[in-house]
């Protein structure tokens, strides 16, 4: 079957576009939807942002924000979990959290969907990467394994229960195991 090529937008016809439910991203002249969030999906990133920001927000360290579009190096994503460390949080004219947020995460997480491509998920941990991002993660409720991507070092993939997750370097009191993360998959379990 042949399929006529899809037309391509630039990234500021994209950003004039009404956002979708579930967000869709643009990269590479190409407009892409994310799947709907699931239970297992839902409840890691509702978890992993409340962790980091229990730890990180009220000593002004960084903020954890959930799907939060991130429009950056020519491309516009929507990380499962964006962090951004204190002084990198964009602000309004009030002093405001800004709604547009023009930059990398300083973290960004993950979580693989039953349907989503693993490729295009780490295509995008790597653009922020290599935009200034100092830790992806890419978290698989299905296979219960993590691969953390530091900057500029080699990919880590964990797969033990007793793992010690690697975190970025402004966030060293946040210390999970593999285990405590998809241990929160449990109904009960905080």
């Amino acid at each position: 079957m042949v399929q006529a090529p899809q037309k391509t937008i630039t990234l500021d016809e994209f950003l004039q576009l009404p956002e979708t439910k579930p967000a869709s991203e643009y990269i590479k002249g190409a407009i892409l939807q994310k799947p709907m969030p699931q239970g297992k999906h839902s409840k890691l990133q509702a978890r992993l942002v409340t962790v980091a920001n229990d730890i990180a927000e009220k000593p002004q360290i960084a903020l954890a924000l959930p799907e939060l579009r991130c429009t950056f190096g020519g491309r516009s994503i929507v990380p499962d979990v964006a962090i951004f460390v204190w002084n990198r949080i964009p602000l309004d004219a009030d002093g405001e959290i800004a709604n547009t947020f023009n930059a990398h995460p300083d973290w960004t997480i993950e979580i693989l969907s039953p349907a989503q491509s693993q490729t295009k998920v780490t295509n995008n941990i790597l653009h922020c990467l290599n935009a200034g991002c100092q830790m992806g993660w890419l978290v698989d409720p299905d296979e219960k394994n993590i691969l953390a991507y530091p900057a500029r070092q080699q990919p880590i993939s964990l797969q033990e229960p007793t793992d010690i997750l690697p975190m970025p370097n402004f966030m060293p009191e946040m210390q999970l195991t593999l285990g405590e993360v998809f241990g929160w998959l449990k109904p009960g379990n905080i």
